[in-house]
């Protein structure tokens, strides 16, 4: 395929420069509230923030926001030359919706975080959209040396937030917020959710631990309970996860990570570990068929939003555990996952599985490392609801990424995405996407 790649960059380089002023307007609205992840280029690879001993002097405003406008270049092929009602939606180059996030972040009192994040614009929900809030206890509001010694290590968050199953979602895309991720997109199997619950997490000399409870569904839920043939009546269960892992920075140029994570759900109306995503995917409209409008009226963008994602559909039950791995050695950086998970639908019977990895290998350079290569390769392996065999989805995807400042980043990624096993007349059957997206982005 042709793509006039170098006219574009030179136009995204321009769109960057003109954010610059934001970048510098957004640097007099920043409070300072220990405990929390930055939302600029210092919040790259931080997991579980470090406990903060900064002096409280009184309540705290922090407003940030996260910003993305891409410019996509993709195409699409699968087998509609031989099975013409798999005829593909018909895209172009263009410009993608632009995401945008609203991050509000109060300290409260001494030790005690509020966070409320909206969406203000996504692929998924153009309109504005409450992603969720919490709030966090780093210390307890009790005296007593008790109090003190257990929260030393101990952070405690209840709310409506983004639960913490595995690392991977500490590197993703989250609709405008792009600066995590080093690529476009997040995974094929986008293991990620909000729910409504409490996580206790435990950090001392490098280990952490950490478990939660939740209602393992993406919102609220006062419904009866629905009753299907296949499971009889589907009760609310809650969802139990946890976390182990270490993190530890060896000398001043080598730091390693590890963790596991599990996470189970007995029984759920609507479990949504792997639907769990307001915002859409950033691949726009990708292996999707053409669109007819609903009554609502639901566009296309909106109404298939999670192209070259996968979805497993266990929607019921879910068994699922995460492996991680992280490696920064001087400029060069390793993050690997293994991903397998089992469970069903409510109208199936029987669990499946899926098992999902991923590597990425990154070179970061320059002054403070604002410059950036990079590749990705994902690969997943799942039984699907209905299909006879396993399929197979593979992702190869190359980056590179140039820091304007600490919170404007300029990226772009050319990715390959093959589709296998799929049967002849699924219009994923021979699929396969390639080309480019080029992001500019904005964290604060």
């Amino acid at each position: 395929m042709t793509h006039n790649l170098p006219k574009q960059i030179a136009r995204w380089i321009l769109f960057a420069l003109t954010l610059l002023p934001v970048a510098a307007f957004a640097q007099l609205l920043q409070g300072q509230v220990p405990n929390m992840r930055p939302y600029d280029k210092s919040g790259i690879n931080v997991f579980e923030p470090a406990k903060d001993s900064s002096v409280f002097t009184g309540p705290t405003l922090r407003v940030g926001a996260g910003f993305t406008q891409e410019f996509q270049n993709l195409k699409h092929e699968n087998n509609s030359d031989k099975v013409p009602g798999n005829v593909l939606y018909k895209i172009s180059p263009g410009f993608n919706t632009a995401m945008a996030n609203l991050y509000t972040d109060f300290l409260l009192a001494d030790g005690i975080h509020l966070n409320v994040t909206l969406y203000l614009s996504t692929r998924h929900h153009n309109e504005a959209w409450v992603k969720g809030g919490y709030i966090q206890f780093d210390k307890l509001p009790f005296k007593g040396e008790f109090w003190s010694d257990v929260m030393k290590n101990t952070t405690i968050k209840i709310g409506h937030f983004e639960i913490n199953y595995g690392d991977a979602h500490f590197r993703r895309t989250d609709g405008g917020h792009a600066l995590y991720n080093p690529f476009i997109e997040s995974y094929i199997v986008d293991g990620y959710g909000t729910e409504i619950g409490g996580e206790v997490l435990y950090q001392r000399n490098g280990l952490f631990g950490m478990v939660g409870l939740t209602n393992g569904m993406m919102k609220g839920n006062v419904d009866s309970v629905a009753v299907t043939t296949a499971n009889g009546n589907i009760k609310k269960n809650p969802a139990i996860y946890g976390k182990l892992g270490i993190d530890k920075k060896l000398n001043d140029l080598v730091r390693v990570r590890l963790s596991g994570s599990y996470y189970h759900i007995n029984s759920s109306p609507t479990n949504d570990l792997y639907n769990g995503d307001r915002a859409g995917s950033n691949y726009f409209m990708v292996m999707e068929k053409p669109y007819v409008t609903p009554p609502s009226g639901t566009g296309a963008y909106a109404g298939d939003g999670f192209s070259g994602r996968l979805n497993p559909g266990f929607g019921y039950k879910v068994d699922a555990f995460m492996v991680n791995g992280f490696a920064k050695v001087s400029h060069f950086e390793v993050f690997g996952t293994l991903e397998h998970a089992q469970g069903r639908g409510s109208t199936e019977t029987t669990n499946r599985q899926f098992t999902q990895y991923a590597v990425d290998g990154l070179y970061r350079f320059g002054r403070s490392e604002n410059l950036f290569i990079g590749a990705r390769y994902n690969n997943v392996l799942a039984e699907l609801k209905g299909l006879p065999v396993p399929v197979t989805i593979d992702r190869l995807s190359y980056s590179a990424g140039w820091f304007l400042t600490s919170n404007i980043l300029l990226k772009g990624e050319y990715v390959t995405q093959k589709y296998k096993d799929f049967p002849t007349s699924d219009v994923r059957n021979s699929g396969k996407f390639d080309g480019y997206v080029i992001a500019a982005t904005i964290g604060f």
